[in-house]
């Protein structure tokens, strides 16, 4: 049993993967921007802009393992500099307080994104794969990760680049949340933008197995998608919540949704993953939108 640290944890990988670690007998607390009354594990209120105070919580906890999922992780969010502000300098700030605290997890664990990848001329994408980040928040996420470089020599850290995901209580603002909360509530019509967009989705169930699995301290160093493989277009997602939801809403494409730096086929290799820590649980995507459809949010 090991004391993990999660950074977001009132987010939605956050709650998923503390379900995850508690199941599997961790001891559990987080950070997060706003208390949380009732919570089931211990929950800090901090920034990550604020360095003194986590260094404090760092050194009152001394987990044994760190995962930092805390971040703007919207891609069309508005503000640049509040992207870059949470995404690099919170994250600095976050090693330097995990180091300064004299805090010695085995593992610290941070969370990139497979969107550094941008529109990369080969269909199935791997670690080795060159970045193109096309937007700002991708831009963010590769930036975090060559300054994470500078903190290899004094703590064990592993970088994953998930690919797309989803599952039960996923904001709306994300992709396919927006979709089955419109089927779900049988609205007659559907706004969406570039409809022929391919995305690799998988099961937040699968991706926090693979983070905690991925928490022994035995992959130090090293860089991960997280992703099933599997391309789907978003035809495909509207084709399985007709039939899921019996219902036929009118689809329009809205010029406004549709973004100019959109990245258009994003497929990932899960091949090193797999080799580092074994096959993961996985679910079929009508199975997760079921659950997502079913869930009384």
């Amino acid at each position: 049993m090991a004391k993990v640290l999660i950074t977001g944890i009132r987010g939605f990988t956050g709650r998923h993967l503390a379900t995850e670690l508690l199941t599997a007998g961790h001891e559990v607390c987080g950070l997060a921007h706003a208390s949380a009354p009732g919570a089931p594990v211990p929950v800090h209120v901090c920034d990550l802009l604020d360095r003194a105070a986590l260094t404090e919580v760092f050194a009152r906890e001394r987990p044994d393992a760190v995962v930092h999922l805390a971040a703007i992780a919207f891609v069309a969010h508005g503000d640049a500099q509040a992207i870059y502000d949470t995404n690099v300098v919170g994250t600095r700030n976050l090693l330097d307080a995990i180091h300064a605290s004299g805090c010695q997890p085995k593992s610290v664990l941070l969370a990139s994104s497979a969107n550094v990848y941008g529109n990369a001329d080969r269909e199935i994408l791997d670690e080795a794969t060159p970045a193109a980040p096309a937007n700002d928040y991708a831009v963010s996420k590769l930036a975090m990760e060559y300054m994470a470089k500078l903190w290899e020599d004094k703590l064990p850290i592993t970088i994953v680049r998930p690919f797309n995901y989803t599952g039960v209580g996923q904001s709306t603002n994300f992709l396919l949340p927006k979709i089955v909360s419109h089927f779900r509530e049988r609205k007659p019509v559907l706004e969406l933008g570039n409809l022929h967009v391919v995305r690799d989705f998988s099961d937040v169930r699968s991706v926090v197995a693979a983070y905690a699995r991925l928490l022994d301290g035995k992959v130090a160093g090293q860089t991960f998608n997280v992703c099933s493989g599997v391309g789907y277009a978003l035809k495909d997602v509207l084709a399985m919540m007709r039939e899921l939801a019996a219902h036929q809403p009118e689809i329009k494409v809205n010029p406004a949704f549709v973004r100019a730096n959109e990245v258009h086929t994003l497929i990932g290799s899960n091949a090193k993953l797999r080799e580092a820590i074994g096959e993961l649980p996985t679910f079929a995507l009508r199975d997760t939108l079921q659950w997502m459809l079913e869930a009384k949010e």
